[in-house]
């Protein structure tokens, strides 16, 4: 599928829509059909293509932006762009993507984490946060992370549901990463007790900050 176009991603995108699929998508307010197991076979059949990443992700489709971030080169974008990009998409799984597999591999990425952070949407800042989340574990040198367990210890019970859970991956990364912020990042986790009785499945950790940072202690045998 190296020559194939937008057009003919489409057809296969629509031929591979299953309405069971889609019925679990939407749960988590994704509006597409396509096993995601599927979606990523077909990307690696086409490469990376990042002329053909920009023509599917203007189709304003969910599983064709999908394939878009698959398939595009995150240093081909600049930081206007991703910006403009972020606040276009709509489905989670989409904002996801394009932080988690994009944004993280472009040379703008710390310009983008500081603005996204003071975002007044929300849902921007949820993006900001949870490149915060991924340079706590990863690069931290920099970060004042007491001044971060203050802004979440103000801000993070009141927050809405996407950014609030960004901001609760901070503080449990914090507590992980970093043995002299354990104690506060456990004790704001206990007093604001965000997620304390999120629904959780057998043989997954809760998202809890305070049992999410036990459980890793844990495993790192450190408990």
């Amino acid at each position: 599928m190296t020559e194939a176009t937008a057009t003919d991603v489409l057809a296969e995108l629509a031929a591979l829509d299953d309405p069971k699929a889609r019925a679990v998508n939407a749960r988590h307010g994704d509006d597409h059909g396509v096993n995601l197991t599927k979606l990523r076979a077909l990307a690696k059949r086409l490469g990376k293509r990042q002329e053909l990443a920009v023509e599917l992700w203007g189709t304003d489709d969910t599983a064709a932006r999908l394939v878009a971030l698959l398939v595009c080169r995150p240093k081909a974008y600049t930081q206007g762009e991703l910006d403009r990009m972020l606040r276009e998409a709509r489905a989670p799984k989409v904002h996801d993507w394009l932080v988690g597999y994009v944004v993280k591999k472009s040379p703008h990425v710390e310009e983008l984490r500081l603005a996204w952070t003071e975002d007044p949407d929300p849902v921007v800042a949820s993006a900001g946060w949870a490149l915060t989340a991924d340079r706590v574990v990863k690069r931290p040198d920099g970060l004042d992370l007491g001044a971060l367990l203050d802004v979440i210890e103000a801000e993070m019970q009141g927050a809405p549901d996407r950014l609030q859970w960004a901001m609760n991956t901070c503080l449990a990364q914090i507590g992980i990463e970093h043995p002299e912020h354990r104690a506060r990042a456990l004790d704001i986790g206990e007093q604001l007790g965000v997620l304390k009785d999120y629904p959780t499945p057998k043989g997954c950790t809760s998202p809890y900050a305070p049992v999410w940072i036990g459980e890793m202690m844990r495993r790192k045998g450190e408990a």
